[in-house]
């Protein structure tokens, strides 16, 4: 009795019916955009009270220690002549009871940096070591398609020699070497190789593409390779640390000299820091005087002397007629 009849509507009902009604969240939350706000507000402060506060002054590196005992990290590092390294080395090897003929390792820090952003791409690189410190010997494949040239890479140590027909087994990975070498007359063949062996593939700038086999093989067969890695480090072995100074010295040498060729005279120098160590023993930074090559500049040289040959010259006085 009490229910409105059929088709009645209550005033104002019908409008609400048709209109949706829509609930913004700051009127749902009326505190959360206020909260918000002053989130932000407090943010803020807290970065401009950081930037008004003064960063605390590093405190000056001491140099040199005075007790045994000291805090490494309130003294800079020391450096040492590269001599006086191999010294301290051998005289560790001694006083820790470890393996004598463990291995000599350097870590080279480089600077790769060239005018404006262009910098010295990472490279790799094989050089002959004045002191071989190991009988390990590498393993080298000979490309040649010549009978008479691939008996004379068997006879001088060519671990694998073939021609064509070793392309797909070394796509396929059946067949891998430490270095690859090829006679000119192949090399045109061997195209497919080039993504493959990338910095191995052979090439004339690396003494890997030539006609004299037994003295590619002899180069590769003996060399050491080193390869930058992290894109300005390098990390290897030079020697063991039973052996000579003087012989350590050499390799060390050798393999610094090689590494200052990938980086024109012109700029600083690309070795920055050297440290040496041995398989045991914690590293030791290195005093570069006396290690890295000397760059002289010839452009200069040659106007010094062209100078002096100008003021000994005596000065002729014309003929008179």
């Amino acid at each position: 009795a009490l229910a409105p009849r059929c088709g009645w509507v209550l005033p104002g009902l019908e409008q609400r019916l048709a209109v949706p009604a829509v609930v913004s969240p700051a009127t749902a939350r009326p505190y959360a955009a206020a909260a918000k706000t002053a989130k932000k507000d407090a943010k803020r402060t807290r970065q401009e009270k950081v930037k008004d506060k003064a960063l605390p002054r590093r405190r000056p590196l001491m140099s040199k220690p005075v007790d045994d005992v000291y805090l490494t990290w309130l003294y800079r590092r020391p450096s040492y002549e590269l001599e006086q390294a191999v010294g301290m080395l051998k005289k560790f090897q001694e006083l820790d009871f470890t393996y004598p003929k463990q291995f000599v390792y350097i870590n080279v820090f480089l600077d790769m940096a060239l005018q404006k952003k262009k910098k010295v791409d990472p490279f790799s690189s094989s050089v002959t070591l004045p002191h071989r410190f190991t009988d390990e010997v590498n393993k080298v494949l000979v490309f040649t398609e010549n009978e008479q040239e691939a008996e004379i890479a068997r006879e001088h140590g060519a671990a694998v020699v073939g021609g064509v027909e070793l392309i797909k087994w070394i796509l396929e990975d059946e067949i891998q070497a430490d270095f690859y070498v090829a006679v000119p007359a192949i090399i045109p063949k061997l195209i497919p190789l080039r993504n493959k062996l990338k910095r191995k593939y052979p090439s004339t700038r690396r003494n890997s593409l030539g006609s004299d086999i037994p003295k590619m093989l002899q180069f590769f067969r003996e060399c050491h390779e080193y390869t930058v890695e992290d894109e300005n480090i390098i990390k290897t072995r030079i020697a063991r640390l039973d052996m000579p100074t003087e012989h350590i010295i050499a390799n060390l040498k050798t393999i610094i000299h090689d590494v200052c060729t990938f980086k024109p005279s012109n700029y600083d120098p690309i070795v920055q820091r050297l440290v040496i160590r041995s398989a045991t023993s914690e590293g030791l930074l290195l005093n570069l005087d006396g290690i890295l090559p000397q760059v002289q500049k010839v452009e200069e040289k040659e106007e010094e002397h062209a100078v002096d040959e100008d003021q000994q010259k005596p000065v002729q006085e014309p003929i008179s007629t």
